[in-house]
């Protein structure tokens, strides 16, 4: 059995949720003779929750029920987006590579190491332990910094920090042995960083995010989600799962989406709100202010009732306009959910690798407007019945399949 080190800061979310990348890639290397050994933060970048309870101690393992072993990497507590937050990202860096040798002792060297973005820290780790220990790094490059910095807003292009983080990912994409994105565009952004004679394309592949199918499915039928507006046959449900939070603000544009809706008479239209974010409270204000009754926030919900929410739904809403890093591809978690739904979605997403206009999974394209969002919203719910082959397509995107892609390329 190989022995194979998953570096990713926020495989604790996953734990803790029991699905996702790292949990379902994990789950199925295991049924391909591999041992994975997850090392992930040990707060929980949800609501701060500390895995580590004693001062002393730098990383705590727990075998997961399901066989994979988590290790909990010592990590300082945050909240928001700040300057602790940066710190939390640079606890892990450090002290991934101080416990590294106590788990070789007790797991057994790593066969390769697969290290993944959100921050590029994670990545950096992975490298310099793999040239430890003498083994392959493969990168998973799930976001793209500091671009993805500058797209929201963060921080300017002319700012010293792109500079260095602009250099520091170069450092990471040439360094690496192998590079997976999860967005099909990745490529194209080593171009136009202008990369290419340094990073062949023979090192780069795509990977997309994905679902577990066997889990999506057997959670839909275990866990009943009840809810008067979703048991509510009179009305069409336009469902959004996921964060609300700043780097979603199109959300923001979902209160006059309604209004429009109600104007148009389609006042047997409902859009139902499921998650949590630091812009709940700005989202909700928005909704009591101009009095809108058809958009209704239902709050956090646990990750095995989503099947349930999706199935009782009639449209995944997904987002309403697209950022300039999309042009080179979106690999949303819930995109993934929402095809396994079967249900036809609404993107505002306008690129040539979009999955729901290349498959005609629903509408993805650029919306002026909210009027625009709102007649697309209203076809959809006039046309729901036309998209049957919606679940074929999420089936491509089974975490079951995708590891064996990954596989591939590790045994290259």
């Amino acid at each position: 059995m190989k022995n194979i080190w998953m570096i990713n800061h926020y495989a604790t979310t996953e734990y803790n949720n029991e699905g996702g990348r790292p949990f379902s890639i994990s789950k199925y290397l295991r049924e391909e003779d591999y041992q994975p050994l997850v090392f992930c933060a040990s707060t929980l970048h949800e609501n701060g929750k500390q895995y580590i309870d004693t001062e002393k101690s730098l990383s705590k393992d727990i075998i997961h029920p399901n066989g994979t072993c988590y290790i909990f990497v010592k990590t300082r507590s945050y909240t928001g987006n700040g300057k602790q937050r940066i710190l939390n990202m640079i606890d892990f860096y450090r002290n991934t590579k101080k416990v590294s040798d106590q788990y070789t002792k007790k797991y057994g060297k790593p066969d390769i190491i697969y290290a993944s973005s959100v921050h590029p820290l994670s990545l950096v780790a992975g490298i310099q332990l793999a040239k430890k220990y003498k083994v392959k790094c493969i990168c998973e490059v799930r976001d793209l910094w500091p671009e993805s910095l500058i797209d929201y807003g963060m921080v300017s292009r002319s700012s010293p920090i792109v500079f260095i983080l602009r250099r520091l990912e170069k450092w990471i994409y040439t360094h690496a042995d192998s590079l997976v994105f999860t967005m099909e565009g990745g490529y194209d952004y080593i171009i136009d960083q202008g990369w290419e004679k340094a990073i062949p394309r023979s090192k780069v592949f795509h990977i997309n995010n994905g679902v577990d199918l066997e889990a999506f499915d057997y959670n839909a039928k275990k866990y009943s989600y009840e809810d008067v507006d979703l048991d509510n046959e009179g009305i069409h449900k336009v469902i959004y799962t996921g964060s609300i939070r700043k780097a979603n603000g199109s959300l923001l544009m979902l209160p006059e989406v309604a209004a429009e809706l109600t104007r148009k008479g389609r006042t047997d239209i409902e859009i139902l709100i499921f998650g949590t974010g630091d812009y709940v409270d700005h989202f909700m204000s928005i909704c009591e202010e101009k009095g809108i009754k058809n958009l209704v926030y239902k709050g956090f919900v646990k990750k095995h009732m989503i099947p349930s929410i999706l199935h009782k739904g009639d449209i995944n809403l997904l987002n309403c306009y697209s950022t300039a890093i999309g042009k080179y591809g979106s690999s949303q978690n819930k995109l993934f959910e929402y095809l396994a739904s079967g249900k036809p979605i609404l993107s505002g997403e306008d690129d040539k690798y979009s999955i729901i206009s290349n498959r005609n999974c629903g509408i993805s394209k650029h919306f002026e407007n909210a009027t625009e969002i709102a007649d697309a919203i209203i076809y959809l719910v006039d046309h729901k019945n036309d998209y049957p082959h919606i679940r074929e397509v999420g089936e491509e995107y089974d975490y079951k399949i995708l590891t064996r892609k990954l596989l591939r390329i590790m045994e290259a």
